[in-house]
């Protein structure tokens, strides 16, 4: 019996890994999803490395220096306060792609397990969970945010709660329809039958199953939630002076764009370039993670 049970658990494992390396080489195969991934991983690298190879703070003024073009000195240039616009470009990075992760991290943590939730339980509960989620959808966005702000303050931290708090009603739609298929799967029957607990059978065997939408969902939300951010930042809401990201850099560039053109070309440039990395490599692990694609 011990004997079955080990062959068992290493042709599973086997199994698993076997999807995981199909998956992969789906992935490779998709020339734009691996060429996003190397630039999108060169922009992750300039954001957080690049400020080592340049001598200047992101909130480093220079009244003397201001509207300088780009130059040996200052490589993208210099803004209205003479600061240095790579040393800007490459800290806003790190906030634009900071706040977009962190945001689509609560945005999943909230919206799968409340998706969960809905679909296991269904009935009346499900019912009043989704048209929950149904209100919550006619909401403004800028409203609500707004509000936040009031209520609480302009904080840099509030961008994730405001952000994540209305990204997460997509994927609990998601993550719903999914468990409601689940849920009537051979294997959660089996595991109801040996008295498994319903948090267990909830984290350890309908949530392994919804990490592919899970992973395409997220790797789309990220550009959703940078857009977002940046206009937040055209309204005023989004990161505070002195400190930067890509949508608050894009804004001044706009502003002075007859003057200093290049004060929203690079910070829109890398922001350009990180959605539509983002975007193919959400293309790449769809595909990638198709059930029906391991088929053909």
């Amino acid at each position: 019996m011990a004997g079955s049970e080990s062959e068992g658990a290493a042709m599973s494992t086997k199994a698993g890994a076997s999807l995981t390396r199909d998956a992969w080489i789906r992935l490779r195969s998709n020339r734009m999803a691996l060429v996003s991934l190397i630039l999108l991983a060169l922009v992750v690298a300039f954001s957080f490395i690049g400020p080592l190879f340049c001598e200047y703070q992101y909130d480093e003024q220079n009244l003397d220096e201001q509207f300088l073009g780009p130059s040996k000195q200052h490589w993208f240039g210099t803004d209205s306060l003479g600061r240095d616009l790579f040393a800007r470009t490459s800290y806003g990075g790190r906030i634009s792609l900071a706040v977009g992760l962190l945001a689509t991290s609560v945005s999943l943590l909230i919206g799968v397990t409340y998706g969960m939730v809905a679909g296991y339980v269904g009935g009346k509960t499900d019912a009043f969970l989704m048209r929950m989620v149904d209100i919550l959808y006619s909401l403004p966005f800028t409203i609500f945010v707004i509000l936040l702000m009031v209520l609480f303050g302009r904080n840099f931290l509030l961008l994730f709660l405001a952000i994540g708090a209305v990204e997460w009603l997509t994927m609990a739609r998601i993550t719903r329809a999914q468990t409601l298929n689940l849920k009537r799967a051979e294997f959660i029957e089996s595991a109801r039958a040996l008295g498994f607990s319903h948090a267990r059978i909830l984290f350890h065997h309908i949530l392994p199953n919804l990490l592919g939408p899970i992973i395409v969902y997220a790797t789309l939300t990220v550009p959703a939630v940078m857009l977002l951010e940046a206009a937040l930042s055209f309204l005023g809401l989004g990161v505070q002076a002195p400190m930067a990201s890509w949508g608050s850099l894009i804004k001044e560039g706009a502003e002075k764009m007859d003057i200093a053109p290049w004060l929203i070309l690079f910070p829109g440039l890398f922001f350009c370039l990180s959605l539509f990395c983002l975007n193919f490599i959400g293309d790449g692990l769809r595909d990638a993670l198709d059930p029906k694609s391991s088929k053909d």
